[in-house]
Formats: structure tokens, sequence, C-alpha cells
């Protein structure tokens, strides 16, 4: 069975992990030194970058038979 291809490029899978990551250690970095609610926008770009990384790894196991065929 052949694997599905993925939009993202192993650079790009690994630089968006390195985002993932860093907007979330960001976060409660920013909720303990900030006096407002700046920081949830870093927990919405991390979202944002997991939904992406979800998505492509969903391509990359779904066989290319059946990728076609959508």
């Amino acid at each position: 069975m052949d694997q599905g291809s993925s939009f993202l490029s192993t650079r790009q899978r690994r630089l968006a992990w390195l985002g993932f990551l860093l907007a979330a250690v960001q976060a409660p970095v920013a909720a303990r030194f900030s006096d407002d609610s700046s920081w949830l926008l870093s927990v919405v770009v991390a979202l944002m970058v997991a939904t992406v990384i979800i998505a492509d790894d969903g391509a990359r196991r779904r066989p290319a038979q059946a990728r076609s065929s959508d």
C-alpha cells in the first residue's frame, strides 16, 4: 500500500513543529509576566499550527489511491 503525499515538505514540517513548541512555551511565560490577556494570542497561534500539523499527518497517512479518488 502506497502512502499519500503530504502538503508540507520535511523542512516545513520541522519548522511547523518548532513554531508550535515556541508558541506553546511562550504562552505561559507571557501569562506570568503580563497583566493583560495578550498571551491568548500565543495559544491561538499554537492551536492553528497544531491543526496544520495534524492535517498534514492525516494526508501523509492516507493511502495514495484513496487520495486520488477524492
